[in-house]
């Protein structure tokens, strides 16, 4: 007795960047969102979107910079900005 199974495409996730760098800060996300005056749930929120918010590309709010000061040099607020507007456009 023989079954068909149907193949599936199944896409794998891009890298989340910003997530990934989040991983690298001792404390993590509670860290980083402390550290941003920010709370954990607008992290997580950050992370789901793969991208800081708008405010952050356009100079308004500095959480890029504030993420790098305690990441103990793991990575550069210029590197973490234009990596996530990089990984965000590709997705789109």
């Amino acid at each position: 007795m023989f079954y068909h199974v149907p193949k599936v495409h199944i896409e794998t996730p891009q890298m989340n960047v910003l997530k990934t760098s989040i991983d690298q800060i001792p404390g993590k996300i509670p860290a980083a969102a402390k550290a941003c005056g920010v709370s954990v749930r607008a992290v997580y929120k950050w992370i789901d979107a793969g991208r800081l918010p708008r405010t952050d590309y356009t100079g308004e709010t500095e959480y890029a910079k504030r993420l790098a000061d305690i990441s103990g040099g793991a990575f550069s607020s210029d590197w973490l900005l234009s990596e996530t507007l990089k990984s965000t456009s590709d997705a789109a």
